[in-house]
Formats: structure tokens, sequence, C-alpha cells
């Protein structure tokens, strides 16, 4: 049990803050009644903040949802239910990567004063992609808890993070 109390635990953790960037954002952060200037700044601020971060805390927990598969390897369905959440991890980083992050690169470079012409397209295909990768995040953080939480096969001690 010890070995995986560290990975575990960890795990939850950081999947926890990474998923719930993405639904703090979802729930207070849609920018459809925003004014041009007002969604460039708060756009451009986020990016400057989570552009980089968030990717790097995103591919650590992909690492450790990995990990702590392989240390439950012995236990079916917490293996799988952990290979599933790095999967949706992986996919919701894909698209990040290739939806999202795109229309940050076009965003950051406006100026609030005199935003382009489709402003509200990039708004609503960034949202678009937003939502989607925060749904796969959730199913992420779903399986990665249910899968720490499952009794193992190997007795009947659940194979929880912190005890």
């Amino acid at each position: 049990m010890g070995t995986r109390l560290f990975p575990t635990g960890a795990n939850i953790f950081l999947a926890s803050l990474v998923v719930g960037a993405m639904f703090g954002i979802w729930l207070g952060y849609n920018p459809s009644s925003l004014s041009p200037s007002a969604y460039i700044e708060q756009q451009q601020s986020a990016i400057r903040a989570l552009n980089v971060s968030m990717p790097v805390l995103g591919a650590i927990c992909i690492a450790l949802t990995l990990v702590q598969a392989s240390l439950v390897r012995h236990s079916r369905a917490s293996f799988y239910l952990l290979l599933a959440g790095a999967a949706l991890l992986i996919a919701a980083g894909l698209v990040t990567k290739f939806g999202n992050q795109p229309i940050n690169a076009r965003v950051i470079t406006w100026s609030a004063t005199a935003p382009p012409a489709a402003w509200k397209e990039a708004r609503d295909q960034w949202w678009h992609w937003h939502l989607i990768r925060t749904m796969a995040g959730l199913a992420a953080l779903v399986c990665i808890i249910a899968a720490s939480l499952r009794p193992t096969t190997m007795g009947s001690a659940p194979n929880r993070p912190f005890g």
C-alpha cells in the first residue's frame, strides 16, 4: 500500500487542480456577454497566466496517472480506469494544443482598443474547444477518482490515497 500512497494522492490532488481550473473557467468566465475590449483583456491575462503552466501541470498529471496505473496493474478495473483517465487527459491536452492555443496565439497580439472584425468568431471557437477539453478533463477526473477508490484484487482494503 505504501508504494501507492504518494502517486495516488498526488495524482488526485494534481488532477483536481488541473480539471478544477478548466471547470472554473467554464463556470465563471463564459465570454459571450463581454465587450470586445473586456474579452481581449481577460483572455490575454489568462493566456499570460496559464498558457505555459497548465500544459506542464497536465503533462505531470498524465505521467502520474500512468505511474498509478502501473502500480495497480494487478487490478484490471483500476488499471483500465486509469488508462482511460490518462487517455482523456491526453485528449484534453490535444484539444488545448490544436484548438485553444492557436486561437490564443492570435488573441495575444490583439489590441483591446482595436479588436479585429472576426473577434467574435475566434471567441466562440475558443469557447467551443474549451467546453470539449473541460468535458474530457471532468471524465478523466472521474476515472482517476473511481480507480483510486476501488478495492484492490489483493484483498478487501480499498486502494485509497490516504489510508
